[in-house]
């Protein structure tokens, strides 16, 4: 044991002496309580030894923001070969793990660079790319001869495509589709670009060895990748207001067409008195009552007689169908 420590001990023990002006309990309790504290810094410092131990043998890691590129590298391997003699699940192997990831943060926010044009919040691609350095730190091998950088950059690209292509289409689409909207995108230009206007579906189908079916179906799933508000603002030229003030409302009367022309040749078969009284009944408003005064009948024959017409009418509708 060190001096250091002896001495620390030396000094601890003579300080656990309880004041002779306190009570038994009173010097019982506030033995306990320097016991804990003797305890407590006991396990820092096994902590502190722990820590000693797993650095032992690592070259030491200046602050991440200040290490360059090459060091970067450099330092990479270092840890790649400690971790591969590492038990996975050991608080050693967890603190090496985590040290890659926090030294090559930096291919994350080069890679999320590319993509600070999209509409998410670029935290977010940065989050999703850190999953991507993980998984190809956890895949790579040094064994390969393969840089580090090398090796991670298509995993942490691949990884913020996918969350782009999970997340940023307005309607879910099959994968196939969302596929085929790129290749159509990217067909669509060159053939532009060649025919000096806009290409044909049969001019699509033919660069892509497709049917013309299936380039249909992929420009109508192109649909679904954005959305637009109802209530969007319009343009600052455009007069015809929000997208909401432009669409038709629901006109209930459209559905009543069908049976008005289906009933007007057989309201003309209908007998002139009969006709009269569907008239005053359904036109005009009259009740039977009245109908029967304006006709010179009872009401109880008004009654039987349109319940005859309106049984022919249906029977008739009935039987059209």
């Amino acid at each position: 044991m060190s001096p250091r420590l002896d001495a620390s001990h030396t000094q601890n023990a003579t300080s656990t002496s309880p004041p002779e002006h306190l009570d038994p309990i009173e010097q019982i309790e506030q033995v306990g309580q320097i016991t804990q504290i003797e305890q407590i810094e006991q396990d820092q410092q096994d902590q502190q030894d722990q820590q000693d131990d797993l650095l032992a043998g690592l070259p030491e890691i200046p602050p991440y923001d200040e290490v360059g590129p090459v060091d970067a590298r450099a330092l990479s391997k270092t840890l790649f070969a400690r971790l591969e003699s590492l038990e996975e699940g050991t608080h050693e192997y967890s603190y090496v793990r985590n040290t890659l990831v926090e030294l090559n943060l930096a291919l994350v926010k080069f890679a999320a660079s590319r993509f600070r044009s999209r509409s998410e919040p670029m935290e977010d691609i940065i989050q999703v790319g850190t999953i991507g350095l993980i998984k190809a730190i956890d895949r790579f091998e040094l064994s390969r001869g393969v840089e580090f950088p090398t090796f991670a950059m298509p995993t942490i690209i691949g990884e913020i495509k996918r969350f782009f292509r999970d997340t940023s289409w307005s309607v879910r689409v099959p994968r196939r589709l969302q596929e085929l909207r790129l290749d159509l995108a990217k067909a669509g230009d060159e053939l532009a670009q060649k025919l000096d206007r806009a290409p044909t579906v049969a001019e699509l189908a033919e660069r892509l060895e497709l049917t013309k079916d299936e380039v249909v179906e992929g420009m109508a799933a192109s649909n679904a990748y954005t959305a637009s508000s109802l209530d969007a603002q319009p343009e600052e030229d455009d007069a015809e207001g929000a997208l909401a003030d432009r669409i038709g409302y629901e006109d209930h009367g459209i559905e009543g067409i069908e049976y008005v022309e289906s009933l007007k040749p057989l309201i003309a078969d209908l007998p002139p008195r009969d006709r009269k009284i569907l008239s005053l009944r359904f036109v005009a408003g009259m009740t039977q009552s009245e109908i029967g005064d304006e006709l010179g009948i009872s009401q109880m024959h008004v009654s039987r007689l349109l319940s005859r017409t309106l049984v022919r009418l249906r029977k008739g509708l009935t039987v059209e169908e």
